[in-house]
């Protein structure tokens, strides 16, 4: 599970897209919860990839449906690096 303080840097970045006013949990899902189509989604990847400062690769895109799985995969990322 991720940190918090990770969790809640990823909420920062959803807010603005959340316009259903959904309840951002590590549980929530991009294309179900919130609404968000493919091109959204890609904005939000690349908001967080700027403020992490990493690279998701693209290939593990498919497979990050939740907040929390993404949370995971950039703090994977950032013990890497």
């Amino acid at each position: 599970m991720a940190q918090a303080k990770t969790l809640e840097t990823i909420y920062g970045l959803i807010a603005p897209l959340n316009k259903k006013d959904a309840e951002l949990a590590p549980q929530t899902t991009f294309a179900v919860d919130l609404e968000l189509d493919s091109l959204t989604v890609m904005d939000l990847v690349a908001e967080i990839e700027d403020e992490f400062d990493i690279v998701l690769p693209l290939n593990m895109l498919p497979d990050l449906e939740t907040v929390g799985q993404v949370a995971d995969a950039v703090e994977k990322i950032v013990g890497e690096n």
